[in-house]
């Protein structure tokens, strides 16, 4: 079932490493599956994080034929687009990685996206018109930049798609922001939230404190202050979650 829009908002103001802590103590999920393995640029860290249902689509800048003989792809791909409600992340695969001839995004693509319910892209091409794209309030993740549009066209779209090294299929919600992107498991919807507070909370109560107050302790007393909080915080995520006590714990 598709979180509400409430939820969605709140999710949005974590970054995205707080939610990959949060679902590794929820998800039965892989979570060595579920963020990009290549490194990612956000050419908008300004705009902060972004969440979103994926909508997938392939294209090709190098090859003028595709747009002669499939002369309709891109009214059709944008009917994709509008076809389920947003918000929605459009996770573009350039074939033509990482040497791309041009960008299929720029401040026209962005505003019709963005008029369709789409809060950004993550694309393992190019990207251009930056300025503008940020104005039409369209996040941009993605592998480099590019002057010219060249011959971008949609090939096929609603199928599954691979981008920095990571499968994502239509429909799975991502949460993306400069550091990368994680895939949000079915199984994690519910409790994603609540995780996401406990875990920020957690670290907030025990670790970084405990760092936080050595000034005039001996090494030995910050180093037993650390080992003491660690194992406060491996213990506080065991009772809540009942699972291994994350990246401070056992």
């Amino acid at each position: 079932m598709p979180l509400t829009p409430a939820a969605l908002h709140k999710l949005k103001r974590w970054n995205t490493p707080t939610i990959a802590n949060a679902l590794e103590q929820i998800s039965a999920a892989n979570p060595l599956g579920l963020t990009n393995r290549d490194e990612t640029r956000d050419f908008m860290p300004e705009m902060g994080p972004m969440i979103g249902y994926a909508m997938t689509v392939v294209i090709s800048g190098g090859d003028p034929s595709a747009k002669r003989e499939h002369p309709d792809n891109f009214r059709l791909y944008r009917e994709y687009l509008a076809s389920v409600p947003g918000p929605k992340i459009v996770v573009l695969q350039d074939l033509d990685r990482p040497l791309c001839h041009g960008s299929m995004w720029g401040e026209v693509g962005a505003n019709h996206a963005r008029a369709l319910g789409c809060v950004g892209t993550i694309t393992d091409g190019a990207v251009r018109d930056l300025d503008e794209m940020k104005d039409a309030g369209f996040k941009a993740i993605a592998r480099r930049l590019a002057v010219s549009h060249a011959h971008c066209w949609p090939l096929r779209w609603g199928c599954e798609v691979e981008v920095f090294g990571t499968t994502i299929k239509p429909g799975q919600l991502i949460h993306a922001d400069k550091h990368g992107f994680i895939l949000i498991p079915d199984d994690a919807h519910d409790r994603l939230l609540e995780a996401a507070r406990f875990m920020d909370d957690n670290e907030c109560d025990t670790v970084i404190p405990a760092a936080r107050q050595s000034p005039g302790q001996t090494l030995p007393e910050i180093l037993a202050a650390l080992d003491r909080a660690g194992a406060e915080f491996a213990a506080n995520a065991k009772k809540k979650f009942h699972r291994a006590g994350g990246e401070w714990g056992a």
